[in-house]
Protein backbone atom coordinates (compact mmCIF):
# COMPACT_ATOMS: atom_id res chain seq x y z
CA UNK A 1 0.00 0.00 0.00
CA UNK A 2 1.30 3.45 -0.94
CA UNK A 3 1.52 5.79 2.05
CA UNK A 4 1.48 9.41 0.92
CA UNK A 5 2.66 10.63 4.34
CA UNK A 6 5.91 8.70 3.96
CA UNK A 7 6.71 10.70 0.83
CA UNK A 8 6.84 13.92 2.87
CA UNK A 9 10.05 15.23 4.40
CA UNK A 10 10.63 14.46 8.07
CA UNK A 11 7.88 11.86 8.41
CA UNK A 12 8.96 8.30 9.06
CA UNK A 13 7.10 5.10 9.71
CA UNK A 14 6.23 5.83 13.34
CA UNK A 15 5.12 9.40 12.64
CA UNK A 16 2.95 8.21 9.76
CA UNK A 17 1.40 5.46 11.93
CA UNK A 18 0.57 7.99 14.65
CA UNK A 19 -0.96 10.36 12.12
CA UNK A 20 -3.03 7.56 10.54
CA UNK A 21 -4.27 6.49 13.98
CA UNK A 22 -5.33 10.12 14.51
CA UNK A 23 -7.37 10.18 11.29
CA UNK A 24 -4.76 11.98 9.19
CA UNK A 25 -4.01 10.03 6.02
CA UNK A 26 -2.87 12.44 3.32
CA UNK A 27 -0.82 15.59 2.78
CA UNK A 28 -4.13 17.39 2.17
CA UNK A 29 -5.33 16.27 5.62
CA UNK A 30 -2.15 17.73 7.10
CA UNK A 31 -2.51 20.99 5.17
CA UNK A 32 -6.15 21.32 6.19
CA UNK A 33 -5.38 20.80 9.88
CA UNK A 34 -2.04 22.55 10.10
CA UNK A 35 0.90 21.38 12.15
CA UNK A 36 -0.39 22.38 15.60
CA UNK A 37 -3.79 20.70 15.21
CA UNK A 38 -2.23 17.59 13.68
CA UNK A 39 0.26 17.40 16.58
CA UNK A 40 -2.57 17.85 19.08
CA UNK A 41 -4.54 15.07 17.37
CA UNK A 42 -1.59 12.69 17.80
CA UNK A 43 -1.07 13.70 21.43
CA UNK A 44 -4.79 13.31 22.20
CA UNK A 45 -4.59 9.69 21.04
CA UNK A 46 -2.08 9.08 23.82
CA UNK A 47 1.07 8.82 21.72
CA UNK A 48 4.29 9.94 23.39
CA UNK A 49 5.22 12.47 20.71
CA UNK A 50 7.79 15.15 21.45
CA UNK A 51 7.81 18.68 20.09
CA UNK A 52 10.09 17.39 17.34
CA UNK A 53 6.97 15.87 15.76
CA UNK A 54 5.38 19.32 15.71
CA UNK A 55 8.44 20.70 13.93
CA UNK A 56 8.59 17.68 11.63
CA UNK A 57 4.99 18.19 10.53
CA UNK A 58 5.57 21.90 9.94
CA UNK A 59 8.70 21.07 7.96
CA UNK A 60 6.77 18.48 5.95
CA UNK A 61 4.18 21.10 5.06
CA UNK A 62 6.98 23.46 3.97
CA UNK A 63 9.03 20.72 2.26
CA UNK A 64 11.94 21.61 4.57
CA UNK A 65 14.02 19.62 7.01
CA UNK A 66 12.63 20.40 10.46
CA UNK A 67 16.13 21.24 11.73
CA UNK A 68 16.24 24.11 9.22
CA UNK A 69 13.09 25.80 10.53
CA UNK A 70 13.94 29.19 12.01
CA UNK A 71 13.87 29.41 15.82
CA UNK A 72 11.33 32.21 15.51
CA UNK A 73 8.93 29.86 13.69
CA UNK A 74 9.46 27.14 16.31
CA UNK A 75 8.67 29.73 19.00
CA UNK A 76 5.48 30.73 17.17
CA UNK A 77 4.42 27.09 16.89
CA UNK A 78 5.03 26.56 20.61
CA UNK A 79 3.13 29.73 21.51
CA UNK A 80 0.20 28.62 19.35
CA UNK A 81 0.27 25.20 20.95
CA UNK A 82 0.43 26.66 24.46
CA UNK A 83 -2.40 29.09 23.77
CA UNK A 84 -4.54 26.18 22.54
CA UNK A 85 -3.75 24.23 25.73
CA UNK A 86 -4.67 27.17 27.95
CA UNK A 87 -7.85 27.75 26.00
CA UNK A 88 -8.91 24.15 26.50
CA UNK A 89 -8.44 24.32 30.27
CA UNK A 90 -10.74 27.26 30.90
Amino acid sequence: MHDELLTLKNLGKTSAQWLHASGIHTADDLRRLGSVSAYQAVKSRGFNASRVLLYAIEGALRDTNWKELPDTLKSELNQHLNSCHHGNKS
